[in-house]
């Protein structure tokens, strides 16, 4: 991967990141930095789903690996904040 590659990753990533928080209802009480790291993991591991079922390699614009990528990213906010959320009330 190139250092081009990288970056629009993290890019894309922010962007997945901030996507699948929307669709999760409710207050997520994790930082913004946490919520980048999330999308970007969740963007490399939506990416990988979808070319193990052969979407990722299309014409045009990945619908199906994004909306993949967004599903991924909401299940980790959740689980993110959940973990996050339970170390902060141990404070």
């Amino acid at each position: 991967m190139t250092v081009t590659g990288i970056i629009t990753a993290i890019v894309i990533g922010a962007v997945i990141g901030a996507l699948g928080r929307l669709v999760v209802p409710g207050r997520q009480n994790i930082p913004i930095w946490l919520t980048i790291v999330v999308g970007i993991v969740a963007a490399f591991v939506g990416t990988a789903i979808a070319g193990a079922f052969g979407l990722a390699e299309t014409r045009g614009v990945d619908w199906m690996e994004l909306v993949l990528q967004v599903i991924v990213a909401a299940v980790a906010v959740l689980v993110t904040a959940g973990v996050y959320g339970r170390r902060g009330l141990n404070r």
